[in-house]
């Protein structure tokens, strides 16, 4: 068995912590063999020095410069080498690797995505937002250097699955599954008193902060369906979402000779990270196993866009085009952070959100349009619809 080097950029979030659970499980059980290249980090020390002195990666690097000294304290005396700041993530995301975790969350994790992607390596991407802002460019950058891109996110790792050796033409749309999140059942009224731990106490799965909101929103779902329509070369259109509390089926694709493909497992980030890690292969390990007996029945209905605003503003922002997607993704980020502070409540998150695309439409959006989608352009949309969405907030501030 050749060993197999690999990077874990987000090392200390869900998705970090699931991927090097699942690595040490395999290696354990002799179904791999893995050297670690580099470990990047947010700004959790304890925890990165705690998979730093198991893995001992070449690099161990966070980004929160404020916690490097920790991060040193607790590796003193072990040889491993340290770094901070966003030049350091850069440089452990360019490393030379087989494989690469691409997990950090939101438009932080485009920059490191891409040095990644550049290098040729296999890019298992958990960072929806690297393709929601950027992805002809990621792709491009991915095809270029001879890499192969493979989805982690559930829903796309099931399409992922389901159109292995299908003929692409012949589909007639995919569908992703949602499970719904807390306030499925809620009411309008209802969610405007929603609090931020309501908001976290996701019914299926166990996330972080932004992803447990972005799921409560349904601004998860409407990422996932841009990031859908970029990864498998599909018009928004053909694209459907399905609520499925269960989250059981992840997606399916449906063809034009009415056959429809679903893949279908238990709840379990390790599941499709296993696949992404594995591919074209399957990889041996204690997956939790599906008993649909015990569960008895499977339930689906269309999502409510007049509660959940937010995942048809995500959709209008496809059909714009442009770099109306990596907006949207701005706006929402802000929206969320000021949700977090109890700046603005629930429903005002749809509200920033819209007010953000409509003026940034006005202006920088349109050259995006014809002007294509570069990572560099994509980064200074991010920044201006920050803005622009931060002086709503202000305004909206000053009038209450």
């Amino acid at each position: 068995m050749t060993a197999r080097r690999v990077s874990i950029l987000g090392s200390t979030g869900s998705v970090g912590v699931s991927t090097l659970n699942l690595l040490d499980e395999a290696v354990q059980a002799g179904e791999a063999e893995v050297v670690v290249e580099a470990l990047v980090a947010g700004r959790n020390a304890a925890l990165l020095a705690e998979q730093a002195l198991r893995w001992r990666p070449a690099l161990t690097v966070i980004a929160d410069e404020g916690a490097h000294e920790e991060l040193k304290q607790r590796l003193a005396g072990t040889g491993l080498q340290t770094a901070s700041g966003p030049s350091a993530v850069l440089e452990a995301s360019g490393r030379s690797a087989d494989w690469v975790m691409a997990a950090i969350v939101g438009a932080a994790g485009l920059a490191p995505t891409l040095a990644a992607a550049q290098t040729g390596a296999v890019i298992a991407l958990a960072n929806k937002e690297s393709i929601v802002c950027a992805g002809p460019a990621m792709i491009g950058a991915v095809r270029e250097a001879g890499g192969t891109l493979i989805p982690v996110d559930s829903e796309h790792s099931a399409i992922f699955q389901a159109l292995r050796g299908e003929n692409r033409g012949r589909v007639a749309r995919l569908v992703l599954t949602a499970s719904g999140g807390p306030f499925r059942t809620w009411t309008r009224q209802q969610m405007a008193a929603v609090s931020a731990d309501e908001a976290m106490n996701h019914p299926v799965w166990r996330m972080g902060p932004k992803i447990s909101l972005d799921s409560a929103t349904l601004a998860n779902k409407g990422l996932e369906l841009i990031e859908a329509s970029y990864l498998f070369d599909t018009p928004e259109r053909q694209i459907d979402v399905l609520v499925h509390p269960q989250s059981i089926i992840h997606s399916m694709v449906e063809f034009q000779d009415g056959s429809t493909l679903a893949q279908m497992g238990p709840p379990d980030m390790r599941t499709p990270i296993a696949c992404a890690y594995a591919w074209p292969d399957r990889l041996p390990w204690a997956a939790p196993r599906l008993d649909l007996a015990a569960l008895g029945r499977l339930d689906f209905e269309a999502p409510d866009i007049a509660r959940f605003p937010v995942l048809g503003l995500a959709r209008e922002s496809l059909r714009m085009g442009g770099h109306a997607p990596c907006a949207f993704n701005a706006a929402n980020e802000v929206a969320v952070h000021a949700f977090l502070e109890k700046r603005i409540g629930f429903l005002d998150i749809a509200g920033v959100i819209a007010d953000s695309l409509e003026t940034a439409a006005r202006g920088i959006l349109l050259a995006g349009r014809n002007g294509g989608q570069t990572v560099e352009a994509a980064m200074d949309v991010d920044l201006n619809v920050r803005r622009i969405a931060q002086d709503i907030l202000s305004r909206s501030a000053a009038l209450i």
